[in-house]
């Protein structure tokens, strides 16, 4: 045992692992549990004088403990107590921050206060929640924070923080990234509203309540909904369940504009991935060029042979009309040497009907056939000769110049 001032008593080498929800790691080299603000401020002092790293640990359920063990002062928070005040319409209620985070919600709930209903089976203590802004299911802490106490271990004063001063963003606050270390948290004062609508902002929470065929939810209600879904994930710590062990959730939704998120992606990956060299780099271009041209080259084969047979008749025998209008001198004969020079049966015999299977694409092969601006379009549903798809264009005939 080490002796310390103010009466703290300072345990060594005290096995974490029992006081984490992982129930994994070795000892802390120092060690003491205060359950009351005379303790802490002692138990500060003594890490001061001597040097000596200051951890704070809480429920154990966001932390994993090396099995080295950890080489500073471990305070184990135990403050204890719930006080109650009615101002203005709501009522304020302060907890210690070593009261159990889900008890004092179902304290709430119990009494109809609205605003934390929707953080029900969050492991950890009260102390904890403001620290990274606890929220889940369309509430978070920081909707009813009304102010936080706090040790200032700079100066081993007792200090009340407001929402503003305690910099709350999404899952984060400046006890969290801005000042790190310098508060311990010894109470957390929540504005709610009694008799207060529920939150039912959440689809998965709003799905359940409505399966059970409730129109008019109550707070115990929605917290019943909200710990069935996270027994569903495994998300409670109930005594005898295997995946109770967990050192809670450390997702994040992604905030901010793209481009410095990929920055930030890259910062933290060391950096983007090397680009190919300029030659290689080049050759990349190129295939990929060439593979669109020909995906694109074939959705638009595939696209004009699954035409619907009436629309191209109806665009044959518009072209035939045309013709005749224009007298081009559209005549069996031309149409005859016209399959002699490209015999894919590209027109049908004038003044017959054209009968519905007879009418296709019209797949030309560019040298079958020469283009005019005065033309009619001729069908085909033969391939013009045995070459790639991509070589054959549709095309329209003069018959006059045939």
């Amino acid at each position: 045992m080490s002796a310390a001032p103010a009466a703290v008593t300072v345990r060594e080498r005290v096995a974490l692992a029992p006081y984490t929800t992982l129930g994994v790691g070795g000892a802390a080299r120092w060690f003491v549990e205060i359950t009351d603000e005379a303790t802490l401020r002692a138990a500060v002092a003594w890490a001061r004088e001597r040097r000596v790293p200051l951890r704070i640990l809480g429920g154990g359920s966001n932390v994993v403990v090396a099995d080295a063990g950890v080489d500073a002062l471990v305070v184990k928070i135990g403050l204890r107590g719930i006080a109650t005040r009615e101002v203005r319409g709501a009522v304020e209620v302060t907890a210690a921050a070593g009261e159990p985070w889900d008890d004092f919600v179902a304290f709430a709930v119990a009494h109809d206060w609205a605003g934390l209903e929707c953080l029900s089976g969050i492991p950890g203590l009260v102390g904890a929640t403001p620290m990274q802004n606890v929220g889940a299911y369309g509430q978070e802490v920081s909707d009813t924070v009304v102010a936080v106490r706090a040790l200032d271990t700079t100066s081993a004063e007792a200090v009340t923080l407001s929402p503003a001063q305690c910099g709350f963003a999404y899952r984060d606050s400046a006890f969290k990234s801005r000042e790190p270390g310098r508060y311990v948290v010894l109470a957390v004062t929540y504005r709610l509203r009694p008799g207060g609508a529920p939150m039912l902002g959440y689809a998965d929470v709003a799905r359940d309540v409505a399966a059970r065929g409730m129109t008019a939810p109550t707070h115990s209600d929605v917290r019943t909904s909200v710990l069935a879904i996270r027994r569903t994930k495994s998300m409670v710590l109930i005594p005898g369940d295997p995946n109770r062990r967990s050192c809670g959730s450390f997702f994040t939704n992604p905030i901010g504009r793209r481009r410095e998120a990929l920055r930030g992606v890259a910062h933290r990956a060391g950096g983007f991935p090397p680009r190919p060299a300029r030659r290689r780099r080049g050759a990349l271009d190129r295939a990929r060029a060439r593979d669109r041209r020909a995906r694109r080259g074939a959705g638009v084969r595939r696209a004009r042979v699954c035409a619907t047979a009436s629309r191209v008749r109806r665009r044959a025998l518009r072209g035939q009309a045309r013709a005749r209008a224009l007298r081009l001198g559209v005549t069996p004969a031309s149409a005859q040497r016209l399959d002699q020079r490209a015999p894919l049966g590209l027109l049908p015999r004038l003044g017959q009907p054209i009968a519905r299977e007879e009418i296709g694409v019209v797949l030309v092969h560019p040298h079958a056939v020469t283009q005019s601006s005065r033309s009619i379009t001729t069908t085909s549903t033969q391939r013009p000769s045995s070459r790639p798809c991509s070589r054959y264009t549709p095309t329209r005939v003069n018959p006059s110049r045939v």
